[in-house]
């Protein structure tokens, strides 16, 4: 398995990755908006997408990370907001790897940690970001308000 940094000529493999992530979070299938949400994330740079590949060019899986900060350690974060492995590449590690992956792109890249949020009855999920290390909050509440 290697790994890519995303960009324009993974356009289709990154949308039809992104649309299952979407499925499988209960969205409806929008192929074309979503194709113009990626697009817009890979032309401004304003995240970072990271590829699972197989040794026959079969994408199976996406991490995407988006930047921010951390005003006490005056460092930068990076959220990773989204982790989809195709059905077909589950059970073999790929989540493993992207995590992974991720974390060793915060550390080139200097930031002070990786976070993430998981629904509640994510529990395999749950299982695989504890056992590489991830601390479920028990500090904070995290809150969010709805817009529209």
């Amino acid at each position: 398995m290697k790994l890519i940094r995303a960009n324009l000529t993974h356009l289709e493999y990154v949308v039809t990755l992104f649309d299952g992530y979407r499925v499988f979070y209960r969205a409806q299938s929008d192929m074309d908006a979503t194709r113009a949400f990626i697009r817009q994330r890979l032309e401004l740079q304003d995240s970072v997408i990271l590829l699972a590949v197989d040794d026959n060019s079969n994408y199976l899986g996406f991490t995407q990370l988006y930047p921010s900060f951390s005003s006490v350690s005056m460092r930068r974060i990076w959220v990773l907001n989204d982790l989809f492995v195709d059905p077909s590449a589950r059970k073999q590690g790929v989540g493993r790897f992207l995590l992974e992956q991720a974390k060793q792109f915060g550390i080139e890249h200097g930031a002070r940690r990786l976070e993430l949020a998981t629904e509640i009855t994510n529990t395999s999920a749950q299982s695989l970001y504890e056992s590489l290390g991830w601390l479920r909050d028990e500090e904070f509440y995290h809150y969010s308000l709805p817009l529209t």
